[in-house]
């Protein structure tokens, strides 16, 4: 990967003021976008932070200018379960607030009763992004797990290792649902904006080792990611609490 700016680390109180923080600056990027003519790609994650933030882009999108239809939405991983559980990070965001503004360009890994097998689904979606996408995100959001994970690469899994390809079926993963597909550290490295999104105390440690001048990619999978023009950890203060 070709050198980039360093990380900007933004530390708010609590997860309540972190999701209204970075909904409102979403949503800010995304007006400034369309003003300019340009139809922002958005890689968005699920979780726990994240669905506070879609709940607040939700709150927020009425007086926020953004025109819907000109915005076209990604997820960095998707379960590969049945299209109708709520396991589903597309489902959760739909709920969350992608139904409720009106938005029709969301692209997701096929789900379990939509494609034959997990690697059907990877090879779909890599095929969906090559399609319909422009090559990069202008602002990819990640959470990050205990264990240092992001999307569904997770420490020491052969996920890591993949290669000339932007999409990967994982079929062992740590954490359930153990099928899945994940964009790779290939396509999640061909994003202008990463912001990483992380709270609570139990993820203090994965933002410290992520963030330290040193460590293993192996051991610590968000360190491998980082945006051609910005990365900011978005933080509140229990995440931020081993720096």
């Amino acid at each position: 990967m070709t050198e980039r700016p360093a990380p900007l680390v933004e530390v708010h109180p609590d997860a309540d003021t972190l999701a209204t923080a970075v909904a409102g600056e979403l949503l800010n990027r995304i007006a400034d976008a369309q003003a300019a003519g340009h139809v922002p790609d958005i890689g968005l994650t699920g979780g726990t932070i994240a669905d506070a933030i879609h709940r607040e882009i939700a709150r927020l999108a009425p007086a926020s200018g953004v025109d819907w239809g000109a915005v076209t939405f990604w997820f960095g991983d998707e379960r590969y379960v049945p299209a109708g559980s709520p396991d589903r990070n597309v489902a959760q965001a739909r709920a969350a607030f992608l139904d409720e503004v009106g938005s029709h360009r969301v692209y997701s890994a096929p789900a379990s009763d939509e494609a034959a097998t997990v690697e059907e689904s990877a090879t779909t979606y890599g095929d969906t992004i090559r399609s319909e996408g422009r090559g990069d995100f202008d602002v990819l959001m990640l959470g990050v797990g205990p264990d240092g994970h992001i999307a569904s690469l997770f420490p020491g899994h052969p996920g890591l290792d993949v290669v000339d390809a932007i999409t990967a079926p994982i079929v062992d993963s740590p954490k359930p649902p153990p099928s899945r597909v994940t964009l790779t550290f290939e396509a999640l490295n061909r994003a202008q904006s990463v912001w990483f999104l992380v709270s609570g105390d139990a993820k203090a440690d994965a933002v410290r080792r992520a963030l330290a001048d040193e460590g293993s990619l192996a051991e610590t999978p968000a360190r491998g990611v980082a945006g051609k023009a910005e990365t900011v950890w978005f933080l509140d203060h229990e995440a931020a609490s081993a720096l």
